[in-house]
């Protein structure tokens, strides 16, 4: 919370700085006090404050009960909670403790105010007049925190309100009314600042400008949130979150483009706001008019053709910068980089033709970052002490080897994995009989190989050091039978050994999917085998799937 009071204050000094050069403001005018109670205090007391307002909070809900489930009760109780809940949050000289039991009374009354809307209108009306509500909330809160958060609130549920709108809506069931929401929440918010400018045209504006400081903070980070949501998940990210809750959740959450994708429009929009940032930047930073920097914006603008997302975050990014909310800035950058890293998740894309263009737009960073080295920094360097020239070569020497390192050991996998494919027996294992509805999870198939299941429990049990493997034998077809844990036994005639991989807390043979260019879910419902290069040793790659009849597919 003090960070976002930081930001706030930084954000309000610079814009009281910029008027009162312009001559907008007299020199006098200063922004207004803020509450300086240390965080910790705060954060202690609500939590007091939230255990002593759970048995009350159910204590009116069990009596109020047959009031609110029908009528108008509910919006009557909701107004009078909301209305007492704001007085103790704005009245002077209140306990800290008094002061945070109303969070959870706001909590409340919103809870409750939604209950009410949802239920006697439609979702998007609903939710348009809860966007409303919070609005004014926020408006008659002194808490720059509180503003941040229902800034949060009112942009999710603003997007709500346009998603979920009935089927009259032209653009129904496409993510691309998503991405349009967020669209239309970015030119809001944009607004916003341009209010919070004109605020200062009256000496009085100072307390209007910060309101929509501190509810523009949160609205963005929704925004940024969204677009990051709307973009799938990133480079890694499965592999990383694991299995359980949280993983899955992340990849529902994460698993949603379809045709927005292809989307030419949504491509021009990403386009013209990266040139917007680009240009907007240029104007108020004029240092950055020159090749590196435009080069590095040039780069940007091409990558923002190909991922719709990054545009308008490209565009908050360079606006958060250049008017000082570095906190924002910060969470725009990290939300850029997630973006770009959803691009490996094109499956409209050859996974070569994806690499190749990053591939290429990092070389050209990695020279124009040369260029600029070599046309200013070089030339300070020359007056430094011989220790500090000395320890930057060492850096630059520590990345390029880190550099290679990382190319080295990626063609060294690359250079196994050929050698697998060229060597390995060419080897079928049977899919295990399910619902191909069940399979088709987006673009990609679960895959689940008979007998697996037992063999991977044995394996799990045993806990053996290393990988485990199983032994296998083929008929004369070429599908192999999973038949047992490997246990250093001497293997029979035509029999040999899979090693299995560890995969979410389990055993899997290789893989447990099979990821394929979107749109071609129909093509390998059909699959029944797949198809592994294996080497004496047991090593295994998966290369593909087969039809009933072995066919290729």
């Amino acid at each position: 919370m003090s960070g976002v009071n930081t930001q706030r204050n930084d954000a309000l000094d610079t814009l009281i700085a910029d008027a009162t050069r312009a001559g907008l403001l007299p020199n006098s005018t200063v922004r207004p006090g803020q509450d300086v109670r240390p965080w910790p205090l705060v954060l202690m007391t609500a939590f007091g404050a939230w255990l002593a307002a759970i048995p009350l909070i159910v204590a009116l809900g069990v009596g109020l009960e047959s009031v609110v489930r029908h009528g108008p009760g509910a919006y009557v109780v909701a107004a009078i909670v909301l209305v007492v809940a704001v007085l103790l949050i704005r009245m002077r000289g209140v306990a800290l403790f008094v002061e945070q039991l109303a969070v959870p009374c706001l909590l409340v009354g919103g809870g409750l105010l939604g209950y009410a809307l949802f239920r006697d209108c439609t979702a998007q009306t609903a939710s348009l007049l809860l966007c409303a509500a919070c609005l004014v909330v926020a408006a008659a809160l002194p808490r720059d925190w509180l503003r941040v958060l229902l800034g949060v609130v009112a942009c999710g549920l603003l997007a709500l309100g346009i998603v979920d709108s009935g089927r009259d809506w032209i653009f129904e069931n496409d993510p691309t009314q998503l991405y349009l929401a967020w669209m239309l929440a970015l030119a809001l918010w944009l607004g916003a600042h341009w209010l919070q400018k004109q605020a200062f045209n009256d000496g009085r504006g100072a307390p209007i400008a910060a309101f929509l400081e501190s509810l523009s903070t949160g609205w963005i980070l929704a925004v940024l949130l969204g677009l990051v949501f709307w973009s799938g998940m990133t480079f890694m990210l499965g592999a990383s979150v694991g299995g359980g809750f949280v993983g899955e959740l992340t990849r529902e959450v994460s698993r949603h483009q379809g045709a927005a994708w292809y989307a030419q429009v949504l491509n021009g929009v990403s386009l013209v706001l990266a040139v917007a940032a680009a240009v907007w930047t240029g104007w108020r930073w004029p240092a950055l008019r020159q090749l590196p920097a435009i080069g590095v914006a040039l780069v940007l603008v091409v990558l923002a053709w190909f991922m719709p997302a990054l545009g308008p975050v490209l565009l908050i990014l360079a606006y958060c910068l250049t008017s000082g909310r570095t906190r924002v800035a910060v969470a725009a950058a990290l939300a850029a980089a997630w973006i770009i890293g959803s691009f490996y998740y094109q499956l409209a894309w050859p996974l070569a033709s994806k690499a190749a263009l990053l591939a290429v737009a990092g070389a050209i960073l990695c020279a124009l970052a040369w260029l600029a080295t070599r046309g200013k920094v070089l030339h300070l360097v020359e007056n430094r002490p011989a220790a500090v020239v000395a320890q930057n070569r060492q850096v630059r020497l520590g990345v390029l080897a880190g550099l290679l390192l990382v190319l080295l050991v990626a063609n060294v996998g690359i250079w196994q994995k050929e050698q697998l494919i060229a060597k390995g027996e060419v080897i079928f294992v049977e899919l295990a009989p399910a619902d191909p509805r069940s399979l088709m999870q987006g673009d990609f198939m679960r895959l689940n190989f008979l007998n697996l299941g037992v063999l991977s429990t044995l394996a799990s049990v045993e806990n053996a050091p290393g990988r485990p493997r199983v032994v296998a034998r083929r008929d004369a077809r070429g599908v192999a039978e999973l038949l047992r844990p490997y246990t250093q036994e001497a293997l029979a005639p035509g029999e040999f050994l899979l090693e299995l991989t560890p995969k979410d807390g389990r055993w899997v043979l290789v893989s447990d999917a099979w990821f394929f260019k979107e749109g071609e879910a129909a093509r390998w419902e059909k699959s029944r085998y797949g198809e592994f290069r294996v080497l004496p040793d047991g090593r295994a790659l998966l290369v593909g799937m087969r039809g009933e009849d072995l066919q290729a597919l």
